[in-house]
Parts: C-alpha cells; structure tokens; sequence
C-alpha cells in the first residue's frame, strides 16, 4: 500500500488537506461522504496510481482541513473545489464522489463544465424520495452516531469500529481511514468532526434537488453502484428508480451495479469489476 504525500491547498477562504498520490495520466480529483476523510480513497488510489495522479481532498470540517464555525453546503464545497483548482493549476480534472462527495461532484460538473473532464458517481448523486431518505439516514446512522463521543483509548474506538457488520471484512486501508480520523480529547480520544457541521450539511443537502443537475452535465458519467443495503436490504443509495432516471437524463451517462457490494464495501474493499469499469471509462 504505497503512502500518499499530504499537502495544503487553497479553498475558499481555508485551508484544504489532501492526500496525493503521483501518476502520469489525468488528474482525478476525489470527494468523500459526510462523515469520512480523504484516506477513504486508499485502497481505490492503489489501484489507479501511478496511471493517474490522485488528490483526494478533506472536505471542510474533516480530517486536517479548516473547520470553520459554519459554512457547511454543496455550495460552499463548489467555491473550495474550484479555489484548491486554482490553486494548483489544475485546468481540467475527472471528479470522483462517494456518497455526498457524488452530489457535490455532480453540482460542480453542472456548474463548471470546462473544470471538468469526467464524472464518476460513487454510489449517490440520486434523487431519493423522503422515505428512501429515512431508511438511508437510518443505514448510516451508526456513522453519525460515533460523532461527539469519547472513546477511552484510541484502541477502544477501533475495536468499536471492528465490530460493525458492514465494514466487514476489516482490513488495511479501512484501518487507516479510522486511524486518520481520531484525536486526544479530554483524556481519551474522539472523531475530529463536529457534530454540528455534519447535522447543517445534512439540512442544507436536504434542500438540495440532485436531479436539477442531470441534464446540464456535459462530460462522461460513470455511476458504480452497490447493490445490497447496510442494515437491511433497502437502505441502498441508488434504488433502480433512482439509477435509471439517472441513466435517462444525464446525457453521457452509464451505469455499472458491483453486485454483492454495499456502500462501503464498494469503497473499501478490493473488487477487480469495479477497477476494470474505472480504467475503461477512463480511456474510452
């Protein structure tokens, strides 16, 4: 597992971290969900350098990126993206999201298509009804949960991590990624995420229609997508509803469902079917 170099860029008025990882071909610029950081993209950066140059960012308010107060919107994330664009004199770059980093890749595709080379939706960016909503809310919930509690030991908390059912198998890259995230609290150790950011991002997501992006993309799209739930079979990102208006509406657009994999999963673990389906979109 080769070690990302860590560096600071611009945002909006902050200080972004990223990880990167050195390659030849395009850049890909990587976007992670509401509650995660940039090494949940180790295990895919592994696979796609050094064919390509990976920086996967810490959104504002996670990891070692600024936390301001508030300004926690896709819209804040939009002007940190293009600024940390600026700032290093990326002209054009592919967008890959998971989870909310999938709706903020799709809003930045719609709002700056000549930053924007290709798509890759990580299961999300769809339009989900209120109801699928809820049962998504309450599949992540745990994930929510962890925010704001101190664990006794930094082993503690990752034993605690070890346990949930869907993070399983356990291995290297998802240790890292909760490792990355701990720090000493009050004679223990906690999440270095604020609650109160992640609970304005998920109102002001709330407000957000993704489906209003669909016709405006005018680059590639790939849309990976897990196929089984987190705590129950229908708590899924993507219902086939939801993937196949994508499909319809977003001009260039094709699907690729990673059987047996659930929102995690489909990050964190290995999957040949998933990496052949990037490295064809991306030469194609």
């Amino acid at each position: 597992m080769s070690e990302p170099t860590m560096i600071k860029a611009k945002g909006d008025g902050i200080q972004i971290q990223l990880a990167v990882w050195e390659g030849e071909g395009k850049p890909i610029l990587c976007l992670h969900g509401i509650t995660a950081n940039c090494r949940s993209w180790d295990g895919l950066a592994s696979v796609l350098a050094p064919r390509h140059r990976i920086l996967a960012m810490d959104l504002r308010g996670r990891g070692f990126s600024d936390k301001p107060p508030s300004g926690y919107s896709i819209e804040h994330h939009l002007r940190d993206i293009l600024a940390l664009l600026n700032d290093l004199q990326i002209e054009k770059a592919v967008l890959m999201g998971h989870s909310l980093g999938a709706f903020i890749s799709l809003a930045f595709a719609a709002r700056y298509p000549p930053r924007t080379d290709r798509l890759i939706l990580v299961d999300g960016g769809g339009k989900l009804s209120e109801a699928q909503s809820a049962k998504v809310f309450a599949g992540i919930k745990p994930a929510l949960d962890r925010l704001g509690q101190v664990f006794p030991s930094a082993e503690a908390y990752l034993s605690r991590m070890k346990e949930a059912p869907y993070l399983q198998p356990w291995n290297d890259f998802l240790e890292t990624y909760v490792r990355y995230e701990i720090e000493e609290y009050q004679g223990g150790v906690r999440v270095n995420i604020k609650p109160e950011h992640i609970q304005e991002e998920a109102i002001n997501l709330g407000k957000v229609d993704s489906s209003q992006f669909y016709p405006q993309i005018r680059v590639p799209t790939l849309i990976l997508r897990a196929t089984k739930g987190l705590l129950a079979e229908d708590d899924i990102l993507l219902p086939e509803d939801v993937v196949g208006r994508m499909t319809r509406e977003i001009p260039r657009a094709r699907r690729v469902d990673l059987e047996g994999t659930n929102h995690y999963s489909i990050l964190f673990q290995p999957n040949t079917h998933r990496d052949q389906a990037i490295f064809d979109f991306l030469k194609s």
